[in-house]
């Protein structure tokens, strides 16, 4: 847990995102009866990379996917192929744990050489949707718990 915490806080650092995920928040996320999230490690004596993954469904597409929220890969490791092989096995692990179909992702306007590795993998951007998020206190209120 603690690598892909690394990982995680590299990313994070790379996109200049603020990171509030640490160890306790992992282990909640990817242990216990249903987990939110799956993660995955490169390792090559060091870490090399990492994924972070999860199961979502589409009435749209008829069928469940996956949903990758982080991608990271070294520096020193890129252009070698190690996206892809990552990516290539969160869509084997998400096809046999739920039946994932297809695969889904964000990517940042300020990264256009991201956009561009994952064109090249045959994905499609959706212009006719807008990525929405609820942030945490508004969930809490949605939920019922802000008194």
């Amino acid at each position: 847990m603690a690598l892909l915490d690394a990982a995680l806080r590299q990313l994070s650092a790379d996109l200049g995102d603020a990171h509030s995920a640490g160890l306790d928040a992992l282990r909640a996320g990817l242990t216990g009866k249903i987990p939110a999230a799956y993660g995955l490690l490169a390792l090559e004596g060091d870490l090399i990379g990492a994924a972070l993954f999860g199961p979502l469904f589409s009435t749209v597409r008829g069928a469940a996917g996956v949903y990758v929220s982080d991608l990271w890969v070294t520096k020193a490791a890129r252009g070698q192929g190690l996206g892809r092989t990552l990516l290539s096995e969160v869509a084997r692990r998400a096809g046999t744990l739920w039946q994932a179909e297809w695969m889904m992702l964000a990517v940042y306007a300020h990264t256009p050489a991201s956009r561009r590795f994952y064109e090249r993998l045959g994905f499609e951007a959706q212009p006719q949707a807008t990525q929405m998020r609820l942030p945490q206190p508004a969930m809490r209120r949605l939920k019922g718990e802000d008194g």
